[in-house]
């Protein structure tokens, strides 16, 4: 059996020839990918898809060039796609850099060392409290709060009433409180 790395190299060797269906075949297998590879580069959709005609274009006109023996076709083409989306944006003249004293304004979606530290602390005295917590009080802590599951679930799964398992909760809440102050 073929692979579709196989495959597609197969393709592109059709299109050298002028195959018309097999570069259709190309376009429907890679368009997707490449459309993205121009995307991350050009973040105006209208110039991702000028970028991504163009690619395809440069494999009709080139696929004579493709040497499966330096490469995958599907290497080759996001090659050609990232080229042509660098040479648009460079025609642009939207290369740009800003000064290295703006960096400090760029804020950092991570939180820094001290708010990691503290919610690391705050990580260990929930879990040492947590392991406080008895009869398989901290599972269904767990369970609700950190899973996701409803008190009706816990119920069902332990095979209690729901009053008793609000109750546990509620108790074992308390004494979260408790430990946790």
């Amino acid at each position: 059996m073929i692979s579709d790395t196989e495959s597609l190299a197969l393709m592109l060797q059709k299109v050298r020839d002028g195959d018309r269906l097999a570069f259709e075949e190309v376009y429907r297998r890679t368009s997707v990918k490449l459309f993205g590879v121009c995307l991350r580069i050009l973040p105006i959709r209208q110039e991702a898809e000028e970028a991504l005609q163009e690619a395809y274009l440069s494999v009709w006109q080139r696929a004579n060039t493709f040497d499966a023996s330096r490469g995958s076709a599907m290497t080759w083409l996001i090659t050609l796609a990232r080229n042509r989306a660098i040479d648009r944006l460079r025609a642009k003249g939207k290369i740009a850099s800003a000064p290295m004293e703006l960096a400090d304004e760029v804020a950092d979606p991570e939180p820094d060392a001290p708010s990691r530290i503290e919610m690391s602390q705050d990580e260990a005295r929930l879990a040492h409290c947590l392991g406080t917590l008895g009869g398989g009080d901290a599972g269904l802590i767990r369970t609700a709060f950190f899973d996701g599951s409803t008190y009706a679930d816990l119920a069902a799964r332990a095979s209690l009433p729901l009053g008793t398992i609000k109750s546990r909760i509620r108790r074992a809440l308390l004494r979260l409180r408790e430990c946790l102050s």
